[in-house]
Order: structure tokens, then sequence, then C-alpha cells
């Protein structure tokens, strides 16, 4: 059953998706090579802690199998599509950094991801970011156009595989609120019985994953990393949307992005 939010449990999101927000900008103001994913996560630990944030990752399990998910972030290099654990691995020039954050605050929960060039990258993998960004900032301008999430969805296909590249399918957004994960399941491509309606009060998290080559993943060693089959680098990015009835909030995006500033009093 998808739950609607209230303006008031909107507002209190909000808060949780800033903290996200922020500690983003410190990752894509600091990261850089010669630093370790480690080193990485630390700055986001770091802020969280100075916040008294809680990183809604740390200790979670997907999987009975699972060990903990030890981190407050999922650091996922090049190939690796999702769930990388921050680890000793040196980031090198032409690397591409996908990097997951999650938080609660007072209860409420904000996720955001995005992928960073460490130095200077290759063409291909800078289309595959811009595509991957592109994919998403349609489907939260499509929010305010379409009554159904499939219509949106095969417009996110549509227009990845026009670019060349290609969608994954073994993983989707979600609902998201005083959980992590709520219903509904938010596929990037048009899922039959998996449609939903855009409605004032819904609260998604809305997460394309585009791979340069094949869509299909495997499982790393770890139990968490997912990792592309073909090697070929892939692209994350996130946002926690609100559907207000006047337009979509995006809770985890500053307030000069997506036209914000309207729901600054939401």
């Amino acid at each position: 059953m998808v739950e609607l939010k209230s303006k008031r449990e909107i507002r209190l999101m909000r808060r949780a998706g800033l903290h996200v927000y922020h500690a983003h900008r410190m990752i894509g103001e600091r990261v850089k090579p010669g630093m370790t994913t480690r080193e990485a996560n630390a700055i986001v630990e770091d802020y969280f802690r100075l916040k008294n944030v809680e990183g809604m990752f740390k200790g979670v399990q997907l999987y009975s199998r699972q060990k903990p998910f030890p981190s407050v972030t999922c650091m996922s290099v090049n190939e690796e599509v999702v769930h990388g654990i921050p680890s000793d691995r040196v980031l090198v020039e032409g690397d591409i950094l996908s990097v997951d954050i999650g938080s609660r605050v007072s209860g409420w929960c904000g996720d955001s991801a995005r992928t960073y060039p460490i130095g200077s990258i290759s063409p291909i993998k800078q289309r595959l970011l811009d595509v991957t960004k592109g994919t998403l900032d349609l489907a939260i301008q499509l929010l305010s156009e379409k009554t159904h999430w499939n219509a949106i969805a095969t417009e996110m296909e549509t227009f990845v595989e026009d670019h060349g590249f290609s969608v994954v399918d073994t993983f989707v957004g979600h609902g998201i609120g005083r959980e992590m994960h709520m219903e509904p399941q938010v596929a990037n491509y048009p899922c039959r019985g998996g449609d939903f309606r855009i409605q004032p009060g819904l609260v998604i998290a809305i997460e394309p994953m585009v791979n340069v080559g094949t869509h299909k993943v495997r499982e790393g060693a770890d139990g968490w990393v997912q990792v592309t089959a073909d090697k070929e680098p892939s692209a994350h990015f996130e946002h926690t949307v609100a559907i207000t009835e006047d337009g979509p909030y995006v809770l985890t995006a500053g307030d000069d992005e997506y036209n914000n500033p309207h729901f600054k009093e939401y």
C-alpha cells in the first residue's frame, strides 16, 4: 500500500534531505585522485556525527545471508553499479565514483546518489554521467506532466537507449518515509503490474542506474557490491522527491535546483 505524506511530514523529510544534500556537496568539493573510498566515506561520517544525523544505511541487511552494511555511504567505482563498501581502494585519475547517501532525522529518511568524476575522465564516462543525470532530471520534469509512473519510466528507458546505453533492471527506486524502502517500487523502465498514480503526498526515491554495456549485473564476493556483467562502467543518480499540489519538491536538492525556491515555505 502506498503511504501518502502530509505537508508537515514532507517538511520533516526535507530536513533529512538537506543533510544528504550538504553531505554530497562536501564529497563533490573534496573527493580527488589519491583518496581512498574509506576516506571519502569518513567525510560523510564526520558530518553526520557533527550534526547528530543517523546514517540509515549502516547496519542494514537486505537479505538474511548478508553481513550488516558497515558504512553510512555506498561507494561504487567504475563498473560497480551499487552497494560498494568503502575500503582502502585508492581512487585514480579517470575513475568515476557513485556515492549513495541516506540519512534519518527525527524518524524521517532522505536518500540521494550522485556519480562523481575523479579528475579528468574519458569522453564515454562523461557522456554516461550526463545521460544518467539527464534521465533523473527528465523523470522529475515529467512528474508535473504525467498521471502515472509507467509513462515516465517509458520515457526514461527510451532516453537512455537512444543514447546507446542500457538501464539496469535488477534494481529500482522506492517509496520512502519513516522507512528507507517502502511501496511503491519505482522502476526505471515500464513495468507490468508496477504502475502507480502520481498524486500529492507521494514521496519516492527515483534512482536510474545506467550502464555503458549490458544491463546485466552480478553480485561481488562480499555479498553486497553489484558489478556490471561485462565490466563496463556504470553510473547512478538519485533524488528523494515529494509530489505537492504545486508540483514536485526535490527534497535532496538545493534551493537553487529544480525550481525548489518556490517550495521553501511548503
